[in-house]
């Protein structure tokens, strides 16, 4: 037996699972081998076309049958599926033991295809004449786990033959390792014979290895395999693929033969069959095969129904039964159990008012006691909102009748929040999750959106009567424009509290910048979890004279700290940073020649390719989970509630891309540039270097450096001084993976499920993330192509182990937000990725990322830190402004008080 550990603890090498669809093939589809034979081409079409429409992301296609002229088969199947939009939208994969059929498919096939597949059974030289061929073709290919003794059938002969393989196609071919997919093939287990028993381990077991071994490849399997021994049951077979499934992708399994319309959903399973799968898949128990006999039976059509989830909370009273459903986030039974409620309440009188201030706030309550002590987390929280809305929703109806009946019917509430991403903004992930919150305990919450005026902001706390004001935003400008709406406030005579938040403000900024310019309690707020305690302290007649004064007191400590590390802090002159700055000897390089320069547009970028590139870590701390991914899954606090977030995750992943939610779209560009007078860059039209097209402003680090031999940095020392008469380059880029964001988290909204909302806009802004990180990759080894042997793993480019950077405008190597408008007139990036710019230069759609690509061997991240007035002087020169407006664009940067 195995001894497996818990597989959710594994680090998945992918998070989306790619469903091979298997019905396209004469030897594992009846119908369709029946159609092929008898010429009909056009219902085999619809057999295609009904795979895609089930889920599947690639389409599998076999010809191999005696008494058929394969090659010609597989070259008209292919070529009538190109004029079918809505099959030829997914990938081929030419699926054939015969070389000579597989060349046929290839030579027709639009896009890049799928080798099914090469192996090492006839030999090295067959392998790598035929891994030549695919590669000239362009195609990705499945390598079978098989060699000249035969199929690999242990972990040990699954890792050995794949890395063999990895390293004669890598080092001798060249071929692209994101390009080679393994098959290290999927057994019958519970056939009765023992040595069968642990096939299904093995193969999870060397997917985790290859993957973390062999760098870029990808897993594959035929699934129907596993559950070959119960052919006939569907159901049990079904379970099987799943909990297999299920275990195979953890381990880093990224696609697999499967018939995507007949899949069962994990959790659906029933827990008697799901227990049983695992005991086999896993291979658990000695008893294992005789169990799931014991239990087959009855799960053939028309055998006994197996018992389902467990709904023992269901014979609870309503009221228990309401507030078990809200903490535990189910909504199956809301509406009846709500209807029930108050059928109740207005047997004896009551008004349905009551349901929400009665049993839905005592529910609520229970949910605000977990969360505030440790014992649930913000993703729980937000799916008990979820109920809570949609019961809200099947009471409205009821609460107008009756305030149509008694006009003095009003809702109570802890309070009324009026909240807002200030003008300039667009990012709003972190304030939906704080209003998702409040609202869970009885505050009424105005949410104004994104981009939001100073007056509109003020107008509407007035008019709704608001008990305070809270402000979020992500972008430096932002920070600006908070004091901004503080001061109106204040001009304005009132007299509520303002409430800030946001990942770029915090307490002492909150304490030097906007506190002084509003007379009324103005307090940051960490995160969600701290936004229940201050709201109520604020809004409570006794709590509220020792929470204000306590704040106050706190923040005086905070500015005069901040004003004592100000006279700490030495500056240099810029004079003397400049001639402090990286010393190169520019005659001893050579940059490498970009292989493309000019623009790169990408129209619709396959997201299914960037969820390989994505950095799960930030998307937990989006919801206040602590921890680095992988370890959060299996932690001992929040470990539960990670697993079942990064579950959802995927499970909208599938969705997300399958029924193609967003759209990624991204322009890169590289172009002939020189530094100029030590911090600017000048940008080339070409190699000619006669035509300027554009100058980026860098700014220089002016701490001192005494007693050590580091320079004070600027961009511009990456790139080669026009007078060196070396000829350099550089990039820049603007992705997004947000068109169709808003409209999808709207969709959601509107139907209470504030819970998918943030999670898609969560997801959009990872894969935005990571499509920078993919983009970034391709510049450097295809585009630019300076380090075109690079082959890293997901880990290490996470962490940065490449050469080269990516540094943004507005962000610590380059504070400057309004050097975007260079970088967007060079990509024209509003026309190539439908990504504009807002007055305070945030991007919409608000997933999206630009930066800069400097090739400089040595170049690093760095900040610039705070800065002395003659280089806001000397920057304002050089760009054409006055000084005023670049230090409303650098506060957060100066040195000096203005």
């Amino acid at each position: 037996m195995s001894d497996v550990t818990d597989p959710t603890s594994a680090a998945p090498a992918t998070a989306v699972f790619v469903n091979i669809g298997e019905r396209t093939n004469v030897t594992g589809s009846a119908k369709f081998k029946k159609l092929i034979m008898s010429g009909n081409y056009e219902a085999a079409l619809d057999v295609a076309r009904q795979q895609v429409e089930n889920g599947a992301q690639i389409i599998d296609i076999n010809m191999d049958e005696a008494m058929l002229d394969s090659e010609a088969a597989m070259a008209r199947f292919v070529n009538l599926i190109a004029s079918e939009p809505d099959i030829s939208r997914v990938p081929l994969m030419i699926d054939s033991s015969k070389w000579s059929v597989i060349e046929a498919g290839l030579k027709c096939v639009q896009g890049k295809p799928i080798v099914n597949s090469i192996s090492l059974k006839e030999g090295e030289k067959l392998f790598l004449d035929q891994a030549k061929k695919v590669r000239r073709y362009g195609a990705a290919v499945v390598v079978m786990a098989f060699d000249e003794k035969g199929q690999a059938d242990t972990l040990e002969r699954k890792v050995e033959i794949c890395t063999r393989s990895y390293r004669l196609l890598v080092d001798k071919v060249g071929f692209p390792p994101e390009d080679i997919i393994f098959d290290p093939n999927i057994f019958a287990i519970a056939t009765g014979i023992d040595e069968h028993n642990n096939y299904a381990v093995d193969f999870i077991e060397a997917t985790k290895i290859i993957k973390k071994t062999l760098p870029h490849c990808h897993i594959s399997g035929g699934v129907s395999n596993i559950s070959f021994s119960f052919r006939g049951n569907e159901q049990v077979r079904e379970a099987m693929h799943s909990v297999f499934l299920y275990h195979a992708i953890k381990a880093g399994m990224d696609m697999g033969i499967v018939n995507a319309g007949q899949l069962a959903v994990y959790e659906d399973i029933p827990m008697e069959l799901r227990e049983r799968a695992e005991d086999v898949i896993l291979n658990r128990r000695s008893d294992a095969t005789e169990r799931m006999l014991a239990i087959a039976e009855k799960y053939k059509a028309g055998g006994a129904e197996a018992k389902g989830p467990d709904l023992t909370w269901r014979t609870l009273p309503v009221g228990e039964r309401l507030t078990h459903a809200l903490v535990h986030g189910i909504t199956d039974f809301i509406d009846e159990d709500t209807e029930e409620t108050r059928k109740e309440i207005a047997a004896r009188g009551g008004k349905p008012l009551e349901v929400i201030e009665g049993p839905l706030m005592t529910g609520m309550n229970v949910v605000g006691d977990l969360f505030g002590s440790g014992k649930m987390f913000l993703p729980q929280v937000v799916k008990s909102a979820r109920v809570m809305k949609k019961a809200v929703a099947y009471l409205i109806p009821f609460i107008e009748e009756e305030k149509a009946k008694n006009p003095s019917v009003q809702k109570t509430n802890n309070g009324k929040i009026i909240m807002a991403t200030v003008k300039g903004d667009v990012h709003d992930i972190g304030k939906n999750i704080v209003g998702v919150v409040l609202q869970c305990n009885n505050y009424e919450v105005v949410d104004l959106g994104v981009m939001v005026p100073a007056a509109k902001i003020l107008e509407t706390a007035k008019a709704e009567n608001a008990d305070m004001i809270g402000l979020s935003g992500l972008i430096t400008p932002s920070l600006d424009e908070m004091v901004y709406v503080a001061k109106e406030m204040q001009r304005e005579g009132m007299k509520i509290p303002l409430l800030i938040g946001g990942a770029t403000t915090s307490k002492v900024h909150t304490a030097v910048k906007i506190a002084p310019g509003y007379e009324e309690p103005v307090v940051y707020v960490l995160d969600a979890s701290r936004a229940v305690g201050v709201a109520s302290s604020l809004l409570s007649a006794q709590q509220k004279p020792d929470f204000v004064a306590g704040v106050k007191a706190d923040y005086e400590k905070v500015r005069d700290a901040h004003n004592r590390a100000q006279t700490q802090k030495k500056r240099q002159r810029l004079a003397d940073a400049r001639a402090n700055k990286f010393k190169f000897d520019w005659s001893q390089y050579k940059p490498e020649r970009p292989r493309v320069l000019g623009l790169t547009i990408f129209e619709d970028y396959d997201l299914a390719e960037l969820t390989r590139r994505i950095d799960w870590t930030p998307f937990f701390q989006t919801w206040e989970l602590a921890g680095k991914y992988p370890e959060i899954l299996s932690d001992k606090v929040v470990g539960e509630t990670a697993r079942q977030l990064y579950n959802d995750a995927q499970a909208m992943l599938q969705r997300l891309i399958g029924e193609k939610w967003l759209t990624a779209k991204a322009v890169i560009g590289i172009w002939p540039a020189n530094s100029i007078n030590d911090d600017d860059i000048e940008i080339y039209a070409d190699d000619k270097r006669d035509k300027v097209i554009a100058t980026l402003h860098g700014m220089r680090q002016q701490m001192v450096r005494e007693g050590t031999d580091r320079a004070n940095l600027c961009l511009a020392d990456y790139i080669a001084p026009k007078g060196s008469g070396v000829a350099d380059y550089i990039g820049g880029f603007a992705v997004t993976a947000g068109h169709g964001t808003e409209e999808k988290a709207k969709e959601f909204e509107k139907n209470h499920d504030d819970y998918a909302s943030i999670l898609v806009k969560a997801l959009a802004d990872r894969l935005a993330e990571a499509f920078a990180e993919r983009m970034h990759e391709r510049v450097r080894k295809e585009f630019w192509g300076y380090a075109t042997g690079e082959t890293l793993t997901n880990e290490q480019l996470i962490a940065e182990e490449y050469r080269g950077i990516r540094p943004a405008p507005g962000y610590p190597a380059s504070p400057d937000h309004t050097e975007k408008a260079t970088l967007w007139t060079l990509l024209d990036a509003e026309k190539n990725a439908g990504i504009t710019l807002t007055d305070s230069f945030a991007m919409w759609p608000g997933a999206a990322v630009s930066g800069l690509y400097f090739a400089h061997p040595a170049a690093k991240y760095f900040g610039v830190g705070k800065i002395e007035r003659d280089q806001v002087e000397d920057l304002a020169k050089r760009k054409g402004k006055s000084v005023p407006e670049m230090e409303r664009w650098l506060a957060p940067n100066l040195n000096y008080d203005t």
